[in-house]
């Protein structure tokens, strides 16, 4: 157990301890776009994707970086809960374009008030020498977190996707990006169609083969105005969405095989009620992660414990 009483490394924990106080994300939407949409390497994005079921009502991209900033920074400061934070470039791919103009937005970002450092989701083929020695600078001023889409770690389940990558560029662009004094992140989704439990938590081994710092999973949700959202009306018997309980078993069981110093940033998503098509559990992210550490507690289960890496 951690320092929280958790049988697992939650982020919470790791930013009280790295910086001694709550950091808050103010989440940005850049206007980027994907290669999986724009033609570079397909169309239509990833089946799955509706960025408005994660974009907050002040990340547009019509608006400057500095004002979403500003707008995010004030809807948290009346909260009261936060003096420091984090411009979190969220929405698509924000590694994917002309080089100058994405060093302008991270610079406009970095030198508003307040702001500490970035966030920068990406596509594991999206990532280059240059922008890599870049963020290697500005991580010895400012925090860097560089997060990519891992999704799944099987290929057959990328190309359903339409990922439009394969995990051997996963494992490329971790390599590529390791050691240069930032923290990395990955993303996973669990319950994809078609994957077995035995293939989902060959997923744990895999990622625990990858030099991450910390993970973000979440269960598979089907959101309207997406291609998987029309896929499942046509052949609902083809999923197979978890149910709370289901989720809660298996993903304590899965964070068993994970290496131990791996930190869990989040175990679920809460999409909006009137994005969400299913499965529609009803509790909010706090409450789900509140059951999964009880779950742990009465099964005497922990992050690891089944972990066999050298």
């Amino acid at each position: 157990m951690n320092i929280s009483g958790k049988r697992y490394l939650d982020y919470t924990s790791f930013i009280k301890l790295k910086f001694g106080e709550r950091i808050q994300k103010v989440s940005l939407n850049t206007g980027f776009t994907c290669p999986n949409r724009d033609g570079t390497k397909g169309y239509g994005g990833c089946t799955y994707c509706n960025n408005n079921s994660f974009n907050p009502s002040y990340c547009k991209p019509k608006v400057s970086i500095t004002n979403q900033l500003k707008e995010g920074i004030e809807f948290f400061a009346r909260k009261g809960k936060s003096n420091k934070f984090l411009a979190y470039f969220q929405a698509y791919t924000n590694t994917y374009g002309d080089f100058e103009i994405i060093r302008e937005q991270y610079e406009e970002a970095l030198h508003t008030e307040h702001v500490i450092g970035i966030v920068i989701g990406t596509r594991p083929d999206c990532i280059s020498k240059e922008i890599v020695d870049y963020l290697s600078e500005v991580s010895k001023n400012y925090e860097v977190f560089l997060e990519f889409g891992v999704e799944s770690t099987n290929n057959r389940t990328l190309k359903e996707i339409n990922r439009c990558h394969t995990f051997e560029e996963t494992i490329a662009a971790y390599e590529l990006s390791k050691n240069r004094g930032f923290h990395l992140g990955a993303h996973m989704i669990l319950g994809f169609p078609n994957e077995s439990e035995e293939e989902m938590i060959d997923h744990a081994v895999q990622l625990s083969k990858l030099p991450i710092n910390s993970l973000k999973i979440h269960h598979l949700q089907v959101i309207k105005n997406t291609v998987m959202s029309f896929q499942y009306k046509k052949d609902p018997a083809s999923f197979n969405l978890f149910s709370l309980d289901g989720y809660i078993e298996f993903v304590s069981k899965f964070i068993t095989y994970l290496r131990p110093d791996i930190i869990i940033e989040r175990f679920s998503s809460e999409s909006p009620a009137d994005l969400l098509v299913a499965p529609k559990w009803g509790l909010k992210n706090f409450e789900v992660v509140a059951k999964i550490d009880k779950y742990l507690h009465e099964n005497k289960l922990h992050q690891g414990m089944n972990f066999f890496g050298s």
